[in-house]
């Protein structure tokens, strides 16, 4: 994951993959009582090259969230099936980093039942339709819940605010 070194968050500024952690998990051990969810969703411009935004949200269950981003280095993609393919391989590449980053500082429990989706920027409607069992298929393979569209927000709206 060489290229994902440099996270931003607004409120923390830029930060290292190791003090996201630290971050997320004050955020956590703040309020251990209740319950989160992490949401990993990448999203890019529709142009060439294009950088890949990939962010991770920690929701607070009824009670907010926080999120940082990073921005890769710039690709082409040649087909809208490359675009959304590289998009779901970025997002589940950190969703590795931060379930491995987090079993180690929060342990394996608080990572049962899903804890951590990747949001992947495809629906039932559009040109994208042709490619959810490909993506979905690609991210349970990895161990982790899948969400498209409508209900993608990690992806089609958190990591979008920074595309």
């Amino acid at each position: 994951m060489a290229e994902m070194t440099q996270f931003h968050s607004w409120s923390k500024g830029t930060l290292t993959l190791g003090r996201v952690f630290e971050e997320i998990t004050a955020y956590i051990r703040s309020q251990p009582e209740r319950s989160y969810q992490i949401i990993v969703g990448s999203d890019s411009a529709a142009r060439n090259p294009v950088p890949l935004v990939t962010a991770v949200t920690v929701r607070r269950i009824g009670n907010g969230a926080v999120h940082f981003w990073v921005t890769s280095e710039k690709k082409s993609f040649h087909t809208l099936r490359d675009r959304i393919t590289g998009e779901a391989l970025q997002s589940i590449t950190l969703a590795q980093e931060i379930r491995s980053g987090l079993r180690e500082k929060l342990g394996e429990e608080f990572l049962w039942d899903g804890k951590i989706e990747v949001h992947i920027d495809v629906g039932v409607n559009g040109p994208t339709r042709d490619l959810i069992d490909q993506v979905v298929g690609m991210v349970k393979g990895f161990g982790f819940a899948a969400v498209i569209k409508p209900g993608s927000f990690g992806a089609s709206q958190v990591a979008d605010l920074h595309t």
